[in-house]
């Protein structure tokens, strides 16, 4: 989601049947929403004006390292993060949308930097791609963050799989 309102208004709709919810905001190359709010104040909105109804939060349809400036470790909005499904590529979204010619990155890069995002957050684990990915990017996440999830003590005696659900949108 691009601007807090929408996801208010999801959480608000999915709250009055009872329906579970998790909310994902994209994020422009600065770490912030299109609308220029930071991801720390639109989710501390919506958790705010819905009684901190959603299940938890994504992140999706930006590269890994745009939320370089978004993410602190010390954040404890960070634990409500659980999801990311990042692009493949790291233009912005104007250039993608101008680009006649498909960005698909660097799929171990981008596997390794998944593994990275998951020593700032913490509960990730919901994996998968967005924009320009495929299974060459989902297999390189795998890859690179299934033999260290093991380090993580939320994770010990678990099967991974069971813990992680992988998806991707060419």
């Amino acid at each position: 989601m691009n601007y807090v309102e929408e996801a208010i208004g999801i959480t608000r709709a999915a709250q009055a049947t009872g329906i579970p919810v998790v909310i994902s905001f994209t994020v422009e190359t600065d770490g912030n929403l299109p609308s220029g709010q930071s991801l720390k104040e639109a989710i501390l909105q919506v958790e705010q004006a819905t009684n901190q109804f959603p299940a938890y939060y994504m992140i999706n349809c930006a590269h890994p390292t745009h939320l370089a400036g978004s993410l602190h470790s010390d954040e404890p909005l960070l634990g409500r993060i659980r999801g990311l499904r990042a692009n493949a590529s790291t233009k912005s979204h104007t250039e993608l949308n101008e680009s006649e010619i498909l960005d698909d990155g660097n799929p171990e890069e981008l596997g390794n930097q998944y593994c990275e995002l998951k020593s700032i957050l913490k509960n990730l684990n919901v994996l998968g791609g967005c924009c320009s990915t495929d299974h060459r990017h989902v297999e390189a996440i795998c890859k690179a963050c299934l033999p260290v999830w093991w380090t993580y003590p939320s994770n010990r005696g678990q099967f991974p799989m069971q813990q992680v659900l992988l998806t991707y949108q060419q």
